[in-house]
């Protein structure tokens, strides 16, 4: 009988569930969109619904198999990603009584009372674990602790959401690293959680289940989700990962010195080390790779791809209808006029994400400036293409921070996720970055590292790196100009000024902050 593999991806925006053959070839996917609700007694609460979710995480594992169209017993493993830095606590009898989204910033006053117990307090955990406060599981268990004592009290154990999947096909309670790292509360270098930091926080012994890496065997699917689904209690589930290490091993940048870009709501580079390489200025994120023996420098750009959707869907309405009856996207419609628009979009600047600070994260209110009133040079493709253009900025601001930190970066990086399907914003990105781009085939490779991650427990294949080598391929190269790289290296300095001045105006108030870390 052929054997099939599934992989579960929960995202921030939606659940869904992915079926591969023995090739890794996908099969069928099945989805369902999910939103986070805002608890309104709380400022900048945002939860999750685990009854709800629990319910359309079912129904993509029934829709899957049923388009798929083969019998569920054929799928022999199984594992599952997820968005990271949220997380659910369990009572002692297993059942789920707190969740909270990655989006969720209600923790900021128990950030002010974790530096007030020592001010060096968040560098100490960072030199440790890679994480600041600023999207760590710490203050937000505190809050907890502060808000819902109750809660606190009966909570017995955590898990991230990949994790929390793997329970519900499982019964069994795990945790894996590479999305566990994101907690603050998990040691970078032996990769176990650190009793150190959790008792220096105020915080509870007893709830922080087994650790295990990536696409290790946890146990099987449990008679009750086989009942529900169809699928064999005698199919193995596995330890998968957070979305970003699960992309960065379904496009094959698993090796030290290797370097990915995932172009999605989130924009991450992810820079592959041997070691943490924990820098003393806290300003990148270390987390730790899917592949034992690595560690990522993470810089993260705010919401690129969800900027997109709102110039979209507020300025676009002409080419959504157009884009409609031709059957194809709009931003196909939108990349075309773009491409007519020179380099540096004739001036125009525009600030919706600051170059990475995680200590001191924040980026300024949002803006475009510098532009004229003739339509015929200052329109809708000149201001997308300035959104383009933005994204590839704050990235060269990431890259300038690799090289500060290991002095090299390489020649070559991979783009995938939503961004890497327009041929504009990849060489804009080359350019940009003065580097080659390489774009996978498959470009949504979240649930591809998970689908490896399934086959490694099932023992379908001896290592990750077999897994790359041999199903991994590239679509398209890009290739930078370097008088265009050089113009951008002017332009990035300028741009810099824009962003520093933007900040300055939201600091001082009269303009409100995109985001901001919570405590800051």
């Amino acid at each position: 009988m052929k054997k099939y593999l599934m992989a579960i991806d929960a995202g921030t925006g939606s659940v869904r569930s992915v079926i591969f053959d023995e090739s890794f070839q996908q099969i069928a996917v099945a989805q369902h969109e999910w939103t986070h609700p805002e608890d309104p007694r709380y400022d900048g609460a945002i939860d999750f619904d685990v009854k709800t979710n629990t319910a359309l995480l079912l129904d993509t594992i029934q829709n899957v198999i049923q388009k798929a169209g083969i019998d569920p017993k054929a799928i022999v493993g199984i594992s599952a990603t997820s968005m990271r830095e949220g997380f659910v606590l369990y009572n002692q009898s297993g059942k789920e009584i707190w969740a909270v989204s990655n989006v969720d910033a209600r923790a900021s006053q128990e950030v002010f009372d974790l530096k007030a117990i020592a001010e060096d307090m968040e560098e100490k955990i960072y030199m440790a674990s890679g994480q600041t406060f600023a999207l760590g599981a710490i203050p937000r268990l505190l809050w907890v602790k502060n808000h819902l004592p109750e809660i606190y009290e009966e909570a017995t154990a955590i898990t991230m959401f990949n994790d929390w999947i793997i329970y519900q096909l499982t019964g069994i309670l795990s945790l894996e690293p590479s999305n566990g790292s994101t907690t603050g509360m998990v040691n970078a270098k032996t990769r176990d959680w650190d009793p150190a930091i959790i008792q220096e926080c105020g915080l509870k012994d007893g709830m922080y289940p087994p650790i295990y890496k990536s696409g290790t065997r946890v146990g099987t699917v449990s008679k009750k989700m086989a009942e529900l689904t169809g699928l064999s209690e005698n199919c193995i589930v596995s330890t998968g990962g957070g979305d970003v290490q699960m992309g960065c091993v379904g496009v094959g940048a698993i090796e030290e010195g290797s370097a990915a870009l995932l172009g999605g709501s989130f924009w991450q580079l992810e820079y592959n080390t041997a070691t943490p390489n924990i820098s003393a200025d806290c300003k990148i994120r270390v987390n730790c790779h899917a592949v034992p023996g690595l560690w990522q420098q993470e810089l993260i750009a705010f919401f690129p791809g969800l900027v997109m959707r709102w110039f979209r869907d507020a300025f676009c309405e002409a080419e959504k209808e157009k884009a409609k009856t031709l059957g194809i996207d709009p931003y196909d419609l939108l990349n075309e006029q773009a491409k007519e628009v020179p380099i540096g979009s004739h001036g125009v600047f525009c600030s919706f994400s600051s170059v990475m600070d995680y200590k001191g994260w924040k980026h300024p209110a949002p803006c475009f400036t510098n532009f004229g009133i003739d339509p015929s040079i200052y329109n809708k493709a000149t201001f997308y293409r300035s959104l383009l253009e933005n994204a590839a900025l704050v990235t060269l601001g990431h890259k300038k921070m690799v090289e500060e930190l290991v002095g090299s970066f390489p020649s070559s990086i991979t783009f995938a996720s939503g961004a890497s399907k327009s041929n504009l914003w990849c060489q804009i990105v080359s350019d940009t970055l003065g580097v080659e781009v390489r774009v996978p085939k498959v470009r949504e490779a979240t649930a591809l590292g998970a689908a490896f991650c399934a086959a490694l427990g099932a023992e379908m294949i001896p290592d990750l790196q077999t897994a790359v080598s041999q199903y991994v391929e590239f679509e398209k190269i890009y290739t930078p100009n370097k008088e265009n790289h050089q113009a951008y290296e002017l332009i990035y300095q300028q741009w810099l000024e824009v962003s520093e001045a933007q900040m300055n105006l939201s600091d001082a108030g009269p303009l409100q902050h995109m985001w901001r870390a919570p405590g800051i």
